[in-house]
């Protein structure tokens, strides 16, 4: 019994063994550095053990470098990103400030056209009330000084002044003296002025 016992211990220690030297040889593990000891006194086992690659200062530093470059690429690209976007907002606020000053220069043309419009109306306002007044002197006075007043006038004047005439009269229900004003005119004075205010629209 003691006897198989001990080859039983052998066997395992055999195997155990030869287990070691194949895991190594497989690269599974490295027996010859914790052995290394005892493998001068094995004849058939040569080399020494293994040693895992050492990393040393240099090529830490070549790493964090390394590290540091993608870094600093990574924040260049960020850089060019938000100068490309920051291009784009100066594009933009030039397109704005260019429209703002479109809208400033158009309102000022309305504001100059609002003021030439006001002033024509107030220009026609006077006229109107201009020409109303010549209308109602020239009605109170004697028809042969009216009429010598009206041959003074333009055409244009005349015509106004004529229509105002007529105008007051209908607004206050009283026969207008203009048809009398054209007996005494010249004759071909008043046909070229009654042709005129037949084609031609009111002035006022």
């Amino acid at each position: 019994m003691l006897v198989k016992s001990i080859i039983l211990l052998i066997l395992i220690a055999i195997l155990s063994v030869g287990g070691i030297f194949w895991f190594d040889y497989l690269n599974v593990i490295d027996a010859k550095s914790t052995l290394s000891p005892v493998y001068k006194y094995i004849p058939f086992v040569e080399g020494e053990g293994r040693t895992q690659p050492k990393t040393g200062p240099e090529e830490i530093l070549n790493l964090d470098a390394e590290r540091l470059a993608v870094r600093l690429e990574a924040i260049e690209l960020k850089n060019l990103e938000i100068a490309a976007y920051r291009q784009d907002l100066d594009i933009e606020h030039g397109k704005i400030q260019q429209m703002n000053q479109q809208l400033e220069e158009r309102q000022k043309e309305l504001e100059e056209w609002d003021k030439t419009l006001k002033a024509m109306a107030a220009d026609a306002e006077n006229k109107d009330r201009n020409v109303e007044q010549i209308a109602r002197y020239l009605t109170g006075m004697q028809p042969q000084n009216a009429v010598g007043i009206i041959a003074e006038l333009d055409d244009q004047q005349a015509i106004d002044v004529l229509r105002k005439t007529e105008e007051i009269a209908r607004a206050e229900g009283t026969a207008s003296v203009v048809a009398f004003w054209f007996s005494l005119m010249d004759p071909v004075r008043a046909a070229e002025l009654q042709r005129k205010m037949t084609g031609r629209p009111p002035s006022l």
